[in-house]
């Protein structure tokens, strides 16, 4: 399923990845900006099983050429074979082909590279920074690692976006999508939170450059790698 798919279909096929054909049901705009599809999984979820955080590899076609981009899995139930994939609309064709998107259409997925470790000692406090496009892995671990208390920054305007946090636990700093905004204002706030939580957690899911940059200044804090996760999602033209 993987021919055509250019050097990273190749690779992914010497890494024994599966391939999967799944089949929209049904398309929500939960914002003008922000697009929630259902598929049946095409027997994925019962061969692969299912973790918090669970991404899979979608192949869209540019132009002619294959192009894919990883997606986390909302609500994955093996026992229907379904769920669900939320988009945070920009351009491009990922976005281009979940506008269109309509019951019946396919989409070709690849799962391999995906997986979830549980920290441990468990958290006493979880540090999230990221984005829309990042809000269904940021719902799926705070779902794993509760009752964990959490403080998130939130690139971008989340009202009306899917949040799937407590009040009583989670708070959600939203911070505008302007210049260094967010960069400045976790450093800003990180290290004095830091100081009063015996087992942080931090977890990092934004655009490339600033995933790195933050990276960078949590091991400068003093926080060890294992309590780190960072994932750049998206690149910043």
């Amino acid at each position: 399923m993987a021919q055509g798919r250019g050097w990273e279909g190749a690779v992914l096929r010497l890494l024994r990845a599966k391939d999967f054909t799944c089949t929209v049901t049904d398309a929500e705009d939960v914002t003008p900006h922000y697009r929630r599809l259902r598929l049946t999984d095409g027997g994925m979820l019962a061969a692969t099983g299912v973790h918090p955080t669970m991404w899979v590899r979608l192949w869209f076609d540019n132009a002619g050429r294959p192009h894919q981009r990883a997606y986390t899995l909302v609500d994955p139930d093996p026992a229907t074979g379904t769920f669900a994939l939320e988009f945070a609309l920009h351009e491009g064709c990922a976005s281009d082909w979940a506008r269109a998107a309509k019951p019946g259409d396919t989409i070709e997925a690849t799962v391999q590279g995906t997986g979830f470790a549980h920290p441990s000692p468990a958290p006493s406090h979880v540090f999230v920074v990221g984005d829309p496009a990042s809000l269904p892995a940021i719902n799926s671990l705070l779902g794993a690692l509760a009752p964990a208390p959490a403080t998130v920054w939130f690139e971008g305007d989340p009202d009306g976006l899917p949040f799937a946090t407590d009040p009583d636990r989670h708070e959600v700093r939203a911070v505008p999508r302007q210049d260094s905004r967010l960069l400045t204002e976790v450093r800003a706030a990180l290290p004095g939170l830091l100081a009063g939580t015996p087992d942080p957690y931090v977890w990092i899911a934004c655009d490339t450059a600033t995933t790195r940059a933050l990276s960078s200044y949590v091991r400068e804090l003093g926080v060890p790698k294992q309590r780190t996760h960072a994932l750049g999602y998206w690149r910043a033209d």
